[in-house]
């Protein structure tokens, strides 16, 4: 079955564009586009369901993040994909705490999209290398388990992503923290997923220890 893809970026061409480098994904992707947030919102309440959403964040009549989470309840389990001119880091901290997949700057090459995407729909989630690992205007900070750079975890994590953390250091289920931070599991799994990539470890038991060996905030 082909791949439905749903694109919402008010910029003709660079729907376009993102169109073309779509086609390698899967076997002939159908695309459906909005250039609104409102169009948006009506082709995500329709019934046939999407594999993946990809999202402008400047696009008329955006109401802000808790537009973002808006979609990502409507999306269900279709990934929500942030694709913006934005590079702010408040900007991609406030995306991934709203339950977006990843974060992908329009600045970033045909390459590093692919890539990004590819990990996206296998499960994964994409921000952009170093982006969250210093204060905004910062140089970014290498994400070295074990090291002491000066940071504290709250510049290495979001707000979510460090509720998360607490939890895991407190040895619960990612069911007992959805349950807690009022999530589903899934999301849940995505911070998870999110704080091993930023911590640069491979499970939770290196996650507490890093972040241990970095500060807390």
């Amino acid at each position: 079955m082909a791949m439905r893809i749903l694109i919402g970026d008010d910029h003709l061409l660079f729907r376009e564009g993102l169109r073309r480098l779509l086609e390698t994904f899967g076997d002939a992707p159908v695309f459906t586009e909005a250039s609104t947030f409102d169009e948006v919102v009506v082709d995500l309440s329709e019934p046939a369901a999407f594999d993946l959403v990809l999202l402008d964040l400047q696009m008329p009549g955006w109401p802000g993040f808790s537009g973002l989470r808006h979609v990502v309840a409507l999306a269900g389990a279709a990934p929500v994909v942030v694709i913006s001119a934005s590079e702010s880091q408040s900007d991609i901290r406030a995306a991934l705490d709203h339950g977006a997949f990843g974060y992908i700057p329009k600045s970033s090459s045909v390459k590093i999209m692919i890539s990004a995407l590819g990990l996206i729909l296998s499960g994964g989630i994409y921000v952009p290398p170093g982006a969250l690992h210093a204060p905004e205007g910062a140089a970014p900070a290498a994400a070295t388990p074990g090291s002491d750079s000066g940071r504290t975890v709250a510049q290495v994590l979001t707000h979510r992503q460090l509720e998360v953390l607490n939890r895991l250091r407190e040895g619960k289920s990612n069911k007992q923290i959805a349950y807690e931070l009022g999530l589903s599991e899934g999301t849940v799994k995505i911070h998870v997923t999110a704080i091993f990539k930023s911590l640069g470890v491979k499970n939770r038991t290196q996650a507490v220890i890093a972040a241990s060996e970095i500060g807390r905030n």
